[in-house]
């Protein structure tokens, strides 16, 4: 084997490579348009919330068999053309000792916030030994998914410095902030571990069966481009270098990041999320060539009447109708109190309309 070569258990998985999901991504003709939903897995489910019923957050996304169940349940019941792994994106920080929670209402919360330079011995390297359950829920769930693709996820260098800095969510983001333009030493270091952590935590996703990864950076929208050409775009790109060995398709996505798309996909993304304050084919043009797209219909559009989600899928079909690639989502997450046969209809009205 050459230096250049992938190692064979690299290539992604030979019964997932020929699915609608994967072929969008590598911007491939399709059968018809792949559908996912972002928390596709989650609250709006009444099975979710039965077995997940007196279990913390954090604890559910360390047990595989829930774990496994949870991702499964919308492909079953929604038709989608791609799971997506159930967890959240401060599990590798709680790996590794971090001390936080994720509390009811609220969201993680960091028991003490990073603010020095002394912090960041508290984070350490991520092994596959910290995350083992990830390696066991994947592998139970590749055998039931079959040529359904698994999607791998993990929260971005920013995003993730963000909640470790502020201690918990933010509107404003003024301690993260104040270190990125106050210490931009301390902060470039803190983004280049976090970004470390990030990419071992994709890996251990992939080694065990991933056949795409999705990098959110749900808070890059508090940036302005020069600021995140600057203080985050290196770190991100780090994440994706270091996957890019694998062959998978690797998805880049954040919220209200219209005037950022054209770094975001600089970065190294193969796919780039798009919100839906963008239509998908300015959002092309600002991406530039050689990119898939992702989105990108509002969620809050699930709570109007069928015929009023049609028309605005629609209008989503009609502005990718000239991309090379397209996998239709939501422009950010489902919504917990979403109809889950809202979804359902959605993703049959997607396939149908967009047959080959």
């Amino acid at each position: 084997m050459s230096a250049n070569e992938t190692p064979v258990s690299h290539q992604p998985p030979t019964a997932t490579y020929d699915s609608a999901f994967l072929k969008a991504c590598r911007r491939e003709p399709v059968p018809h348009t792949p559908v996912w939903f972002m928390r596709q897995a989650g609250r709006s489910l009444p099975e979710y919330r039965k077995v997940r019923e007196g279990i913390p957050m954090l604890e559910s996304c360390m047990r595989p068999e829930l774990v496994a169940e949870i991702t499964l349940q919308p492909v079953r019941r929604h038709d989608v053309d791609a799971a997506i792994y159930f967890s959240d994106i401060v599990v590798p920080l709680k790996a590794i000792g971090v001390e936080l929670d994720i509390k009811p209402g609220v969201g993680p919360v960091v028991e003490r916030p990073f603010r020095t330079r002394e912090d960041l011995a508290r984070l350490r390297d991520l092994t596959p030994e910290d995350v083992s359950y990830v390696t066991e829920a994947i592998g139970l769930l590749t055998r039931e998914l079959g040529p359904t693709p698994l999607i791998g996820f993990a929260g971005a260098p920013f995003t993730l410095a963000s909640y470790l800095v502020e201690g918990g969510p933010s509107r404003t983001y003024e301690n993260a902030k104040a270190m990125m333009y106050g210490d931009p030493e301390l902060w470039a270091d803190l983004l280049d571990r976090l970004a470390a952590i990030t990419s071992a935590f994709l890996k251990v996703q992939i080694e065990a069966g991933a056949s795409a990864v999705q990098l959110f950076d749900s808070w890059a929208g508090a940036l302005a481009p020069a600021d995140y050409r600057r203080s985050v775009l290196p770190a991100s790109a780090k994440v994706f270098e270091a996957v890019a060995g694998y062959g998978v398709p690797r998805i880049h996505f954040g919220v209200g990041t219209g005037e950022l798309l054209g770094l975001m996909g600089e970065a190294g993304a193969d796919v780039v999320g798009v919100d839906w304050r963008v239509p998908l084919d300015e959002a092309a043009r600002r991406v530039g060539p050689g990119k898939a797209l992702q989105g990108n219909l509002d969620p809050t559009v699930l709570f109007a009447s069928r015929e009023a989600v049609e028309a605005k899928a629609r209008e989503v079909l009609d502005a990718a109708a000239g991309l090379e690639g397209h996998v239709f989502n939501l422009g950010h997450g489902v919504m917990p109190s979403t109809d889950p046969d809202a979804l359902t209809r959605l993703v049959g009205y997607v396939h149908e309309r967009t047959a080959r």
